[in-house]
């Protein structure tokens, strides 16, 4: 059984999309659960987690809605304001819905992210979630993992992901030493806290896909040790598989980046690990229920 723990879809809105600019054109356009439907099926991928992409309040119940039409999809990781004084009203009204599984915001946009690792207001919404059983995805970019360190060590109380590996800056690697000794020690950080799970996603679009040439492959390379790096410093139960498509068709299509997955998996890791990749760990943490699953 696979799982794939980090898809996006939306009915495209320029004003709702702030993050997709005019060198995205393959954003710039409705992405929906049918678009990759065929793509799922050819890999063998069983279900789906889907993920905000908009930090609006209509955004979890367009996912929700979405999810009943939708039986891949198995999950939801949503969007609320947590800094809202309301905050524990909304989620105690999302508590009925089973398919809500969390709630994630878009941290790497944050032009004052450390003020907002200390906000009060913020630290409440997370604890509240928590206290739900919700999962808190967090995402950012190398560079800004050390500014949540310490908040994610205050919120232990359930899973926290850190998604995309904590976006490496692939396309700097190997002329900035200091990008993988940055990545590594982050990485490191949040290891060693045994409620942080870690999505190996959205790699393929830390490249310079921007210069047009698709995954190269000392890219994949990188990838892949970056893979391994996870690997060690997680476990074979603290890694799950998920595509971050649309947003990786900036660089390689659905079957590119579920091939690399696939490839990695099949050499690095056991039968059992294999398993645990791909669907085991990703329906621990989320509390996922598949249907026909054996």
């Amino acid at each position: 059984m696979k799982v794939d723990s980090h898809q996006h879809y939306w009915r495209y809105a320029t004003q709702d999309f702030p993050w997709i600019s005019d060198g995205m054109p393959a954003l710039q356009k409705d992405c929906v659960p049918e678009d990759v439907l065929p793509a799922l099926q050819a890999s063998g991928v069983d279900a789906v987690v889907a993920v905000q992409a908009r930090s609006c309040a209509d955004e979890t119940d367009y996912l929700l809605a979405l999810a009943q039409k939708h039986p891949q999809i198995v999950g939801i990781v949503g969007w609320t304001d947590l800094c809202s004084t309301h905050v524990r009203e909304t989620l105690d009204r999302y508590a009925t819905q089973p398919l809500l599984k969390g709630f994630r915001h878009i941290l790497q946009d944050e032009p004052q992210l450390p003020s907002l690792m200390r906000s009060p207001q913020f630290s409440f919404g997370v604890t509240a979630l928590q206290k739900h059983g919700l999962v808190y995805d967090v995402l950012v970019f190398d560079r800004q993992i050390s500014s949540v360190v310490d908040f994610c060590a205050r919120h232990d109380d359930h899973w926290l992901v850190l998604d995309h590996a904590g976006k490496p800056c692939i396309r700097d690697w190997t002329t900035k030493s200091e990008v993988p000794v940055r990545w590594l020690a982050g990485m490191r950080a949040m290891a060693s806290m045994p409620h942080v799970v870690c999505k190996l996603s959205g790699l393929v679009t830390e490249a310079d896909w921007a210069a047009g040439n698709g995954l190269m492959p000392q890219d994949a390379k990188i990838m892949l040790e970056c893979f391994d790096s996870a690997l060690e410093l997680f476990g074979p139960n603290r890694i799950i598989y998920g595509s971050d498509w649309p947003v990786c068709q900036l660089a390689a299509p659905y079957e590119v980046v579920h091939g690399l997955a696939q490839r990695w998996a099949s050499s690095r890791l056991t039968e059992a690990e294999q398993n645990a990749f791909w669907s085991g760990n990703a329906v621990r943490c989320y509390d996922l229920k598949i249907p026909n699953a054996s």
